[in-house]
C-alpha cells in the first residue's frame, strides 16, 4: 500500500513539474523582450517603396540578374535589429531593410525593331546584326538569307521570341505603343454596388 502511495506521489510530482515547466516556458516566450531581425518582420509590420521604373524598358532601374531591390520601412513603434546588429525603434519614416523583387533583364533591344528588321531586311542579315550575332548576319548577307529560307525561319524564330538578343537579355516590349500605368483604387474610384445572385 505504501509503494502504491509513493507511486502516486511521484506521478503527481512529475505531472506538476511538467505543468510548471510548460507554463514557465510559455510565459517566457510571451514576455521575452527578444528583438527580431528587420528582414524577418511579418506582412503588415512594414511597407516597401515602389521601385523607380525606367520609362524606356518599363522595368525597375536597378534590375540586375532578374532581381531588383526596394527599400522597406517598418511601421511606427516597431523595434527590430538592423544588419549591423543595433536595435532600433522606427517611427515609420526610416528605411529598415531592402527587399528583393523579380524583374526582367532588359538591355535595350526592341522587339518591334527586331521583327521589322527580320521581315524587311532579314535577307541581308540585319536582324542578326541588330541582335548581336555578327557571324550569322554576315553569313545571311553573303548567301542572301540562305536563299530566302533562312530569312523565313529567322522571322518565325524572332517573332515567337525563340531567338533573342545575344547577351541573354529580354526584349523591350512596347505593349502596342502604350506605356504601362499602375492601376490603383483610391477614395475617388467608382465602385459598383454588389448585387445578390
Amino acid at each position: 500500500m505504501a509503494s502504491h502511495r509513493r507511486g502516486l506521489f511521484c506521478l503527481r510530482t512529475l505531472l506538476l513539474s511538467f505543468l510548471f515547466y510548460c507554463t514557465y516556458s510559455h510565459f517566457q516566450s510571451v514576455f521575452a523582450n527578444d528583438v527580431e531581425d528587420c528582414e524577418s518582420l511579418r506582412l503588415g509590420q512594414y511597407l516597401c517603396n515602389e521601385p523607380r521604373i525606367n520609362d524606356a524598358t518599363q522595368e525597375p532601374e536597378n534590375c540586375k540578374d532578374k532581381i531588383a531591390w526596394v527599400e522597406c520601412l517598418p511601421a511606427p513603434n516597431i523595434s527590430c535589429r538592423l544588419k549591423n546588429g543595433t536595435e532600433f525603434k522606427f517611427s515609420g519614416d526610416e528605411v529598415g531593410f531592402n527587399k528583393s523583387i523579380s524583374c526582367r533583364n532588359v538591355s535595350g533591344y526592341s522587339y518591334k525593331v527586331a521583327v521589322a528588321l527580320s521581315l524587311f531586311l532579314g535577307w541581308l542579315g540585319a536582324d542578326r546584326f541588330y541582335l548581336g550575332y555578327p557571324a550569322l548576319g554576315l553569313l545571311k548577307f553573303c548567301t542572301v538569307g540562305f536563299c530566302g529560307i533562312g530569312s523565313l525561319v529567322d522571322f518565325m524564330l524572332i517573332s515567337m521570341q525563340i531567338v533573342g538578343p545575344s547577351d541573354r537579355s529580354e526584349y523591350i516590349v512596347d505593349y502596342y505603343g502604350a506605356r504601362l500605368t499602375r492601376l490603383s483604387i483610391t477614395n475617388e474610384t467608382y465602385r459598383h454596388t454588389q448585387t445578390s445572385p
